[in-house]
């Protein structure tokens, strides 16, 4: 049980010295990453896309799954929460660019 403790902790310090994040950073940052993909993936735009790119996905796709067209609340929910996952990215990445 020890060994396997000592083991747990220099994986740990491991992770941090070679990375500089500790293992439940490098998770977090790579369920966001799944998230933006799939985001992405839902609106049809690229990792490279503009603000603007992202708001015309997102009104092309709002107008195919709004209610009033055949489409779900959840749809339009899903929708937007993309629009807002990518737009936050792009604010998080100027912020650091300044």
């Amino acid at each position: 049980m020890g060994r396997l403790i000592l083991f747990a902790v220099l994986a740990t310090l491991t992770c941090k010295g070679l990375t500089g994040k500790w293992p439940w950073e490098l998770w977090a940052d790579s369920e966001r990453s799944q998230q933006e993909a799939r985001a992405r993936a839902l609106l049809g735009v690229d990792r490279s896309a503009s603000r603007e790119t992202i708001s015309e996905a997102h009104r092309r796709l709002i107008t195919r799954v709004h209610p009033d067209r055949g489409g779900t609340a959840e749809q339009v929910y899903a929708a937007n929460a993309a629009r807002d996952l990518l737009l936050a990215r792009l604010d998080r990445q100027n912020r650091i660019e300044r």
